[in-house]
């Protein structure tokens, strides 16, 4: 049997990736002045220049035979899918409806702990953090200068809550990258990875209920609501949850949110496929980053870089719980110098899956450990989208610094997931 190459320079195309992303980021002073596909592209150039072993048309052979992968084609068309399901139940009025409808829901007399309830609800209903963060950071500082609670803590409540959905939403880009990149059901991912952070969920509850004992409000404005636009996010969630073909789910939700639109008015004929347009154009960036990472690693792996890591690892560990503990440390790694939880599982997810077959770790538990711990990164990192964009909604009051501390169930979801290692069987 041919030995597998290992070879520590074969890592060198991720490692001027991260030197440039972070370096351009500290820079500038601003992660998101330098666009993460441009210096993808930078890295593959350098990935094409190494390996003298093959000549460039190999080369060019070997990316296509990794991007040819089930997994990697389904996870790009599954993006497209959910970015078309996005943008049609958007222009019929689904998000503004299922945001009013859980304002409604909000119970007055827990004010702060049932804004973490609604943030949860949104967006494990929408698949995305920044726009739940985005709805509902205005109306947390309102709660805040009627209850007399802190503003950081109020908004502190939606960033914790929007992650909740990130993490496990059907229709969030780091649940399709997640399972997609591990081969495993949506369904037998989310069932894994709630019971992991449920208990945190609870713990952060409790604590804002700690926090908030004497006070309350009462939302006195009228906020317009259709049931019936809340429907499709419904549709999608259950019918994910039940395990029908996420295709076919999310192809329902996409007619019944045209239905809907033009039913009530709110897409005209005309704009029918322009709704579904915007969504999808919205997920162009980490569909191509998909790929272009795809690319990159299949260089890196053929130059001994992944089998270099995995050689690392077995000097390091030698059970299942030191591989998942491996694992979870590598995505959130790769998060802090992305600032991006998407990216990380996908350029962490090959090696991933690796890892995992080594130490006979099931694909839906790594896909949890990959979602959690990146979400967890993402929900506390001050230059990361979702801190940035609650910042930005106080216009200067607050520094996403100062709304760190009161991201509970980010820092809840950690312990959670730390102690869900620890009580695995040793192997």
């Amino acid at each position: 049997m041919k030995e597998k190459k290992s070879s520590p320079a074969a890592l060198l195309p991720i490692g001027v990736f991260l030197v440039i992303y972070i370096g351009g980021g500290i820079l500038f002073q601003d992660f998101y002045a330098m666009p993460a596909i441009v210096v993808f592209l930078i890295a593959l150039f350098v990935a094409f220049l190494q390996n003298h072993d093959l000549n460039f048309n190999e080369k060019m052979h070997l990316i296509a035979q990794g991007l040819a992968d089930d997994n990697i084609i389904t996870m790009c068309l599954i993006f497209l899918v959910a970015g078309a399901f996005s943008g049609a139940v958007t222009a019929a009025g689904g998000v503004d409806s299922t945001v009013n409808l859980g304002l409604t829901l909000l119970p007055g007399g827990l004010a702060v702990a049932g804004l973490f309830l609604i943030s949860c609800f949104i967006s494990i209903s929408m698949g995305t953090s920044v726009g739940t963060i985005s709805a509902l950071a205005p109306i947390a500082i309102g709660i805040s200068q009627k209850t007399g609670f802190g503003m950081a803590l109020c908004l502190g409540a939606v960033v914790s809550g929007a992650m909740f959905g990130d993490n496990l939403s059907m229709i969030s880009d780091t649940t399709i990258a997640a399972t997609k990149t591990q081969g495993c059901d949506m369904k037998d991912k989310f069932r894994t990875n709630f019971f992991i952070v449920l208990p945190a969920a609870i713990m952060t509850i409790v604590l804002l209920l700690v926090f908030t004992m004497h006070g309350s409000y009462t939302i006195t404005e009228t906020l317009n609501y259709n049931i019936f636009q809340v429907i499709p996010y419904l549709v999608v969630l259950i019918g994910a949850l039940i395990g029908f073909n996420v295709f076919g789910v999310l192809g329902a939700g996409i007619v019944l949110s045209l239905i809907i639109g033009v039913s009530t008015g709110n897409i005209p004929i005309h704009t029918l496929f322009t709704s579904m347009g915007d969504g999808i154009t919205k997920m162009y960036d980490i569909t191509v980053i998909s790929i272009i990472v795809c690319c990159i690693g299949s260089l890196v792996k053929e130059g001994g870089g992944i089998q270099a890591i995995l050689d690392l690892i077995h000097k390091r560990i030698g059970s299942k719980k030191g591989a998942m503990l491996g694992i979870s440390v590598l995505a959130a790694g790769v998060d802090v110098a992305t600032a991006n939880n998407t990216v990380a599982i996908v350029m962490t997810g090959e090696l991933a899956r690796d890892i995992s077959r080594e130490y006979e770790i099931e694909p839906k538990q790594t896909a949890s450990l990959l979602d959690i711990f990146t979400s967890v990164v993402q929900g506390i990192l001050p230059y990361g989208a979702q801190l940035l964009y609650a910042s930005a909604a106080t216009a200067g009051a607050l520094t996403s610094f100062d709304i760190v501390p009161f991201c509970f169930y980010p820092i809840l979801m950690a312990v959670c997931g730390v102690g869900y290692i620890f009580i695995q069987k040793s192997k």
